[in-house]
């Protein structure tokens, strides 16, 4: 007898997805000033962070955002600007925003989007080279140690990206053979490796029984930029940087950077609130705006296992004010003082670690030196020890690589915490010539045209408001206010 067994769709499961899977709109004739990017679909955990990361990977600026995702469904509104302040009008850029957004299990690859904007990833293939994770203790000139212990043992450093923050480093950096430019897979080359490197790390002033910040290991290469940053965080957070240094130490350069803001009343404050009536907690925060300061945030409450239902973000003039309605993956508020604090101060963290990037105070504390040149085995190295000879330590490094040619962009403190001289910074630009150095101090928030500072004029404003006009901001007539 033929036995009969009930047939199962094998696309059954994303059939939900396939009616109802993201919508993405581009619009830029909403806004005078802005390029509008809708998101509409089906709920489902971690969408948010994905978006956000979707537009960080292609350089956006968001200076305004509505979240919205309960009863099962995601509907998120960006006002976002490219890198000089302009709409988004590159057709790659905006066949990649909704094609990587609408990505959805079992229809196209990420490879498959990847190739509908061929710059999407500005730097070489990740996959053709070891990727090599660090974590410890900060000191003056560690960067600089870590690049001399891959230059002694062969290692090329194509792409870097590191993090100093309250006395904590985090470093990702894809390396290939020195010879062969080929990725490193000899186990026993990479156990080598990673001893050496965990003997720079291992801080020389913590007692034996503290080690819980040396770590090295290799892992899977990311080709998205946001991906390597979501994993700096993931480290620091892992870290503890949040927490008071344990020791003496020079103070980080975004630490520095944020006193010295203090008296232009940028520093950060993040505040949590109860919302009973709805089962929220409201997380505040306000401070200096800048690039990619809402995917730190949406990082950082995603690891911290949070879900957010609703959002407003806005700018005015140089402050941004965010708010986010949150509750734990489990369904719980914040209920107890501890878990409110200890939530503040990551994300307190999560700002600080790159706030460099907008330090725009007149006498600056640290310096931004960028250098390209032709990609050798040696120059990291012999760049960072010449930054430690003139009494400059790395805070945070970001290179890169393209067509043989690396950039180089550091931001360097004095090892002394003193504000840098930049008559030392001069003599060792003409020390490291023809190398091109340079200074670049310019702030990189893009300039914000037609827009006029309205002190706390944004502070008073709830969602709740936002949810009982949430039909008249969806209508095309409420975008034309940016």
């Amino acid at each position: 007898m033929e036995v009969c067994c009930p047939y199962f769709d094998p696309d059954f499961e994303n059939y939900n997805e396939r009616i109802n899977g993201p919508r993405v709109s581009v619009d830029n004739e909403a806004c005078d000033r802005c390029t509008v990017v809708k998101v509409d679909s089906l709920d489902r955990q971690g969408l948010l962070l994905e978006v956000v990361q979707v537009l960080t990977d292609m350089d956006l600026f968001i200076s305004k955002s509505y979240i919205s995702s309960d009863a099962g469904w995601f509907m998120d509104v960006f006002h976002v600007k490219d890198q000089l302040g302009s709409k988004v009008t590159d057709r790659r850029v905006i066949s990649y925003i909704q094609q990587a957004v609408g990505v959805r299990r079992g229809l196209q690859s990420a490879g498959e989007v990847k190739a509908c904007y061929e710059n999407s990833v500005k730097t070489e293939s990740a996959s053709e080279h070891t990727a090599i994770e660090m974590i410890g203790t900060n000191r003056p000139g560690l960067f600089s140690e870590i690049s001399a212990v891959l230059a002694e043992q062969r290692c090329n450093v194509v792409e870097a990206h590191a993090w100093s923050h309250n006395a904590c480093l985090a470093c990702v950096a894809y390396v290939s053979d020195e010879s062969t430019s080929a990725c490193i897979n000899d186990p026993n080359r990479l156990a080598t490796i990673e001893d050496h490197l965990s003997t720079v790390l291992q801080p020389a002033t913590v007692p034996d029984n503290d080690h819980r910040g040396v770590k090295t290991c290799f892992l899977d290469c990311s080709s998205s930029p946001s991906g390597t940053e979501r994993r700096l965080h993931q480290l620091m957070l892992a870290n503890r940087d949040f927490d008071e240094s344990p020791g003496p130490s020079s103070p980080s350069f975004s630490s520095m950077s944020m006193d010295s803001s203090t008296e232009e009343g940028r520093r950060t404050v993040v505040s949590i609130d109860s919302c009973e009536e709805k089962g929220y907690s409201v997380v505040n925060v306000e401070c200096m705006d800048r690039p990619k300061l809402m995917f730190d945030i949406v990082c950082t409450l995603t690891d911290l296992q949070y879900v957010v239902f609703h959002a407003s973000i806005t700018s005015h003039g140089p402050s941004a004010y965010q708010e986010y309605y949150i509750r734990h993956i489990d369904g719980y508020m914040l209920d107890t003082p501890d878990e409110r604090l200890e939530v503040s101060r990551c994300l307190e963290a999560a700002i600080e670690r790159r706030v460099c990037e907008a330090c725009t105070t007149k006498r600056p504390s640290g310096v931004r030196l960028e250098l390209c040149a032709e990609n050798t085995a040696g120059l990291l190295p012999y760049v960072t020890r010449i930054l430690r000879e003139y009494g400059l330590t790395v805070a945070r490094a970001d290179i890169a690589s393209e067509g043989g040619k690396t950039r180089n962009v550091f931001y360097v403190q004095d090892i002394s915490g003193k504000e840098v001289d930049m008559e030392a910074v001069e003599a060792m630009m003409r020390e490291l010539e023809p190398l091109a150095l340079q200074v670049k101090n310019e702030l990189t928030m893009p300039p914000r045209r037609g827009l006029h500072p309205s002190g706390r004029e944004g502070e008073g404003f709830s969602f709740f408001s936002l949810l009982r006009s949430q039909l008249e901001r969806l209508s095309i007539a409420s975008y034309r206010h940016d």
